[in-house]
């Protein structure tokens, strides 16, 4: 019997999780002397890293004086809060790290909520205490605040508190103490997290939290074993959270240690393992003793807010720079996503056209992002948020906004905000000349606003939301206020041509881009929108003329990303995405066909 310990790391995005775990896996010794570790290397996605967030949950698993301790990093934005949920079922204890500079922010509030009505008494790390406006006694006494105001039991508000640098690797007890290593840590982590309940002896209990798909052995869960032994090759049965049993043959049993996955005979009670052999395997399921079958509680998913359109590419350019460009392909590629990506739902509409509903704009674009990479060419639509009916009243989902901003600009930001009709909650100044503003605001407020949010605040405001509940419909939300330039041409722009408009708003393009018939090239100075043509070249002649030799100036366009591209985009406009382009266009190129349409509406 080896002694186990279960964790899970939870926080708000950015205030260490992954660099922490570097270092306990760097410490504990797991790595041997001549083995080449990345940083972040928990981070294994190519847009993790580029991002420098986590996206997937991932487990890892370190030896430390004789004992086994499973840790589970997890994701630290929004649109990932279930995967956290799911995570937090399967552990005996947490690692809370809160910035000390920070402090408590949305998502801290929501994972923490998670944790203690499960019932965890979470280990309180203060991270990032070498930052020069670091306040580590305000950050504990934030996060003592925040356990009391979520009714944490005398024993959670007892919580253990680590402050560490995880970057450089140290963590200590007391401010006071020498800067030497993480060794702190671990053994807070062995003396307050409690040892695995179950027992090797009762009849197997295990339950799945997290998918993972290999191309030779399909489905493969990873899960935690509850009670029991469970062996390589034996007979389980499967019981799915609607009720439906089978049995199955466990055809591989896969441990993990450190970054590496090695296939093992057995294990027990209390170890996290990933399981293959079962096709229909999913999140919450259980494997279970089939002769004395006890299926685990099934978990609660929480459901999607926002769906977008995945459609075929059918722009004059389609299929000049993708591999993969039918309805098919594109369908295929989304039902793999959705084996294992349960956050995430696909309904196909018929004509090429699917929708796909997730957490939150993130989660789509990240998705739309892997497709990209992967040689797709396909549209999206403008994101909608989902509003559901409940006995009768139409309910749509409502976010948790917190805005760090300069003080200068907070005046702008509320104005702003209450056109989108949101409620303001609490206002607070952070020091450094920054106040913290935090709203209940309906999630369709949030389209469109990031951009705006940051040329307001001159690129010093953050923002941060999370999901708060579904409530009543709140009436009609303002959108974008400028209309768009459209080029009325197909072919190359010319500077001479984007020269002239360029005084009409904000271009998109740069000289010499393809352009056609209803695609945008800008954003217009005013609210309507301006056909353009963006090929006209200068008319030559033989005559020299004083002044008409000065040297074209154009302004540099602005770099379309996805996340920026989707959420600036209104109804009527759609995004056609290739592995080499983003563009904006009309959802009818036509301009009178466009016209007709208008004036339906």
């Amino acid at each position: 019997m080896q002694s186990i310990r279960n964790i899970a790391v939870i926080a708000h995005v950015d205030h260490g999780k992954t660099t922490l775990v570097d270092g306990l896996l760097k410490q504990s010794g797991t790595f041997a002397s001549h083995e080449q570790v990345d940083e972040r290397a928990m981070d294994s996605n190519a847009i993790e890293r580029e991002r420098g967030i986590t996206i997937l949950s991932k487990n890892t698993a370190i030896r430390y004086k004789g004992h086994k301790i499973n840790i589970i990093d997890t994701p630290g934005h929004a649109d990932f809060g279930g995967e956290v949920e799911r995570v937090l079922k399967m552990v005996d204890g947490v690692l809370l790290l809160v910035d000390a500079q920070e402090g408590v922010m949305p998502q801290t509030k929501f994972v923490v909520k998670k944790a203690l009505s499960i019932g965890l008494r979470p280990i309180v790390v203060v991270n990032k205490i070498d930052k020069p406006a670091a306040d580590p006694d305000r950050v504990v006494n934030e996060v003592f605040d925040l356990f009391a105001a979520m009714d944490a039991t005398e024993e959670q508000l007892e919580f253990p508190v680590i402050y560490a640098a995880a970057r450089d690797g140290y963590a200590m007890k007391e401010l006071n103490d020498e800067k030497k290593n993480l060794e702190p840590l671990f053994e807070a982590i062995l003396e307050h997290v409690p040892a695995p309940s179950g027992s090797a002896q009762k009849p197997l209990q295990i339950q799945v939290f997290t998918l993972d798909y290999d191309n030779y052995v399909g489905k493969i869960g990873i899960a935690r074993i509850f009670n029991g032994v469970v062996k390589k090759g034996e007979t389980v049965m499967l019981a799915k959270a609607n009720g439906e049993k089978s049995s199955g043959k466990i055809t591989k049993l896969i441990g993990f240690h450190g970054l590496a996955r090695m296939e093992i005979d057995e294990a027990e009670a209390g170890d996290i393992v990933a399981v293959a052999g079962f096709h229909s395997i999913d999140v919450g399921d259980s494997l279970v003793d089939p002769n004395n079958p006890m299926p685990l509680d099934p978990m609660h998913l929480e459901e999607p807010t926002m769906s977008v359109y995945f459609a075929v590419n059918d722009s004059p350019l389609a299929g000049t720079e993708g591999k993969h460009v039918t309805a098919n392909k594109v369908k295929d590629r989304l039902e793999k996503e959705m084996q294992t990506n349960i956050a995430m739902k696909m309904e196909e509409m018929g004509e090429g056209k699917f929708k796909v509903s997730g957490r939150g704009e993130l989660q789509i674009t990240i998705l739309a992002e892997n497709l990209r990479r992967e040689g797709f060419e396909f549209s999206i639509s403008r994101p909608e948020v989902i509003v559901k009916e409940e006995d009768g009243v139409r309910m749509e989902p409502f976010e948790n906004l917190v805005v760090d901003t300069p003080q200068d600009y907070a005046g702008n930001v509320i104005e702003k905000l209450g056109r989108r009709k949101a409620e303001m909650r609490a206002m607070n100044p952070m020091g450094d000349g920054y106040t913290r503003l935090e709203f209940e605001i309906p999630a369709r407020g949030l389209i469109g606003y990031r951009s705006e949010f940051l040329t307001d605040t001159k690129g010093e405001g953050v923002m941060n939301h999370s999901f708060l509940e579904f409530r009543p419909f709140s009436g009609s939300v303002e959108s974008r206020s400028n209309g768009a330039l459209v080029s009325m041409e197909n072919g190359e722009t010319t500077g001479f041509s984007l020269f002239n408009i360029q005084e009409r708003g904000v271009l998109f393009v740069g000289p010499q881009t393809k352009v056609y018939v209803g695609m945008i090239i800008g954003e217009h100075s005013r609210d309507n929108d301006l056909d353009v043509n963006p090929i006209k070249a200068k008319n030559l002649t033989n005559m020299r003329t004083s002044g008409s030799e000065e040297a074209i100036k154009l302004i540099p366009p602005r770099e379309l990303t996805l996340e920026r591209a989707l959420e600036w985009i209104e109804d009527d406009e759609i995004l056609e995405v290739t592995p080499l382009n983003i563009r904006i266009r009309k959802k009818y190129l036509d301009p009178t066909v466009r016209r007709r349409y208008a004036r339906q509406s």
